[in-house]
């Protein structure tokens, strides 16, 4: 029988976080890791720096060490899924990756569809006029940066469209009061 995924929703996550907490996003490749930081508001996503993998140990030490360092709350770890939404094998590996950090730290963990976000960025770059070796240097936390804005954006949506049902309730409420 599989085990349940651990990670949370997105909402799930944002519930477990102190209201100072910063999140840390994460864009895992075979050969680095870009990082990106949200402000204490989880507003803005900024591109932080990018690990250049070793073996996971080390890897998740150092990830673990800027966490610590910067305060971090959560992850948010983006899912690299296939165009039609099916998990290939690098979905699969970052699960495995997570999968395997998840004993090691308290830290609470979100997926993030991260469908397009190196080519989003790339395009980017390249019509920035950045040079090869700029965007080599820069794209994976950027594109860290990128999944983690599409999360808090997510998240800045879901709690809008909360408070305006609860107003529009609020005023039919109110509207039925003053009928009667």
């Amino acid at each position: 029988m599989a085990k349940p995924d651990p990670t949370l929703t997105l909402p799930d996550l944002f519930a477990r976080l102190a209201p100072a907490d910063r999140l840390l996003g994460l864009d895992l490749g075979t050969k680095t890791i870009g990082l990106a930081l949200s402000d204490a508001g989880r507003r803005i996503a900024t591109p932080l720096e990018t690990i250049r993998r070793k073996k996971f140990s080390s890897d998740v030490a150092e990830l673990l060490e800027i966490c610590r360092r910067r305060e971090v709350g959560g992850l948010v770890i983006g899912l690299p899924l296939n165009m039609d939404g099916s998990e290939g094998p690098r979905a699969q590996a970052t699960r495995g990756f997570v999968r395997n950090l998840i004993p090691l730290t308290d830290l609470p963990i979100s997926f993030w569809d991260e469908r397009l976000s190196t080519t989003a960025v790339t395009r980017t770059l390249l019509e920035a006029d950045t040079s090869r070796a700029k965007r080599a240097e820069v794209v994976d936390k950027m594109a860290a940066s990128f999944i983690l804005q599409g999360a808090l954006d997510r998240v800045q949506t879901m709690a809008r469209a909360a408070r305006e049902a609860e107003d529009e309730a609020r005023a039919r409420a109110a509207a039925i009061d003053t009928q009667r």
